[in-house]
């Protein structure tokens, strides 16, 4: 991004190291907050079936293996009176299996669908949040990855503006939403179905408006959306282009044990193609291409989704979503699901004395609509699928993972397996089995 389209950043970025290096060293401690991450993910594959041998954009029939890796700080500063910044370079290289393609319901949320495995580094997020409290009533935060050690309101409303990813304030869910200490496939990380505004690498300038109570939450952003589908260029003609976000939470209590219910509505606006129109008076023996049908309008996506979860004892929690988007139009952003099931359950290690330890079990079944189908069968492919014909079925994944401390709080090893039925919606290939190695270090 430059400077002149994107003042907002270099903005935010001077104001941050303002704020550093002019406060007393002495007080610094309460002002600040740094910490690292570095997150390897080594995956392999021994091979897929299939019935012919696909496309580019099928699985590699032969063995496989892939490293993807990302390093990020996270740096935050408080500037006034409920006001914080926070700034997070990262640097990430590495590909995912077959070029992070031939599943809808993608095996490594680490990895970005680029061409060039070499680490790049880019700037993740820089953004400005102010809170205005609501009561006098105080919570504890403590110090963590875009987190100041201060008490924060209990009740309160915020505004946030800047460059950030959407699944960082939306549909969140305490078991099954972070790829670098949780669940890795990308239908685990967030709904599916919600074809969420980002870049490639999943971030995107926006502004996040927020209430929350300690009973009832609700969300709204408006955010840019990227130039073309899968694209690493945001569009800046917000007034045509932009997608918009709401999300509703209720805290609930069972057996006095914390869960949560969300529900998420979303709606796209972007220069689409339209998967109906691809294939409309196609000649005999040619290949529908979706790009062709993007006229310099505006086409739109919506969807919902539905967010659960539960804790049952205080070392085992449930979870669940639902997802759901209209598949007229073309996958724009996120992956190609236009509906979506997922359930699972996780178990920390207090269980049998590993107290930092954590065992993680999920199904996801994904599905696309009716037009979509259609397209993959004629021969058509999209940013991520396509296996140049389509004998359609539900794509079904499980998920196992075990986390292990292996060092204080700053290392973990976590072996991951995971199955993939209908790879890319086609009973005539697969399945899938993905074996998986992640190390993870924080501090």
């Amino acid at each position: 991004m430059t400077k002149i389209k994107c003042p907002i950043l270099f903005v935010i970025f001077n104001l941050f190291l303002l704020n550093i290096f002019g406060q007393d060293i002495k007080d610094s401690s309460s002002k600040i907050s740094f910490h690292f991450q570095q997150t390897t993910v080594y995956q392999m594959q021994p091979g897929v079936k299939g019935k012919y041998p696909g496309s580019e954009f099928s699985l590699n029939p032969n063995e496989e293996d892939a490293i993807s890796l990302t390093t990020t700080l996270f740096l935050g500063t408080k500037l006034w009176k409920g006001a914080e910044a926070y700034f997070n370079p990262e640097l990430a290289g590495g590909s995912g299996l077959s070029k992070a393609r031939g599943i809808a319901g993608f095996t490594n949320g680490e990895t970005f669908r680029i061409g060039d495995p070499s680490p790049q580094p880019y700037v993740a997020r820089a953004f400005i949040t102010q809170k205005l409290a609501l009561n006098n009533n105080k919570i504890w935060q403590p110090n963590g990855m875009n987190k100041i050690a201060s008490f924060q309101p209990e009740k309160y409303i915020s505004i946030t503006a800047g460059k950030f990813g959407l699944n960082d304030y939306f549909d969140n869910n305490s078991y099954s939403h972070d790829p670098r200490s949780q669940f890795l496939n990308w239908s685990l990380m967030s709904n599916g179905a919600w074809d969420y505004a980002a870049n490639t690498r999943g971030y995107t300038l926006g502004i996040v408006l927020q209430y929350v109570s300690q009973t009832w939450s609700f969300r709204y952003a408006a955010a840019l959306v990227p130039e073309n589908a899968n694209g690493p260029t945001l569009e800046y003609n917000i007034k045509k282009y932009n997608a918009h976000v709401v999300e509703v939470e209720k805290t609930i209590h069972l057996n006095k044990r914390k869960g949560s219910i969300k529900v998420l509505l979303f709606e796209n606006f972007a220069n689409m193609g339209n998967y109906a129109d691809a294939i409309k008076n196609l000649l005999p023996g040619s290949i529908p291409d979706i790009t062709t049908t993007r006229t310099g309008g505006v086409r739109n996506k919506y969807g919902f989704g539905l967010n659960y979860e539960q804790a049952i004892t205080d070392n085992i929690g449930v979870f669940s979503r639902l997802s759901w988007n209209d598949g007229i139009n073309e996958t724009w952003a996120f992956t190609e699901i236009d509906q979506s099931i997922s359930a699972g359950i996780s178990m920390d290690g207090k269980m049998w004395h590993r107290h930092e330890d954590l065992l993680g079990i999920a199904f996801v079944a994904n599905g696309i609509s009716t037009n979509h189908a259609n397209y993959l069968k004629a021969g058509g492919k999209g940013f991520m699928i396509g296996d140049g014909k389509l004998n359609y079925g539900n794509e079904m994944i499980f998920e196992l993972f075990y986390n292990f401390l292996l060092h204080e709080d700053h290392f973990w090893l976590a072996p991951d397996y995971q199955i993939v039925i209908n790879p890319a919606y086609n009973i005539d290939r697969g399945p899938a089995n993905v074996f998986a190695l992640r190390l993870h270090v924080e501090f």
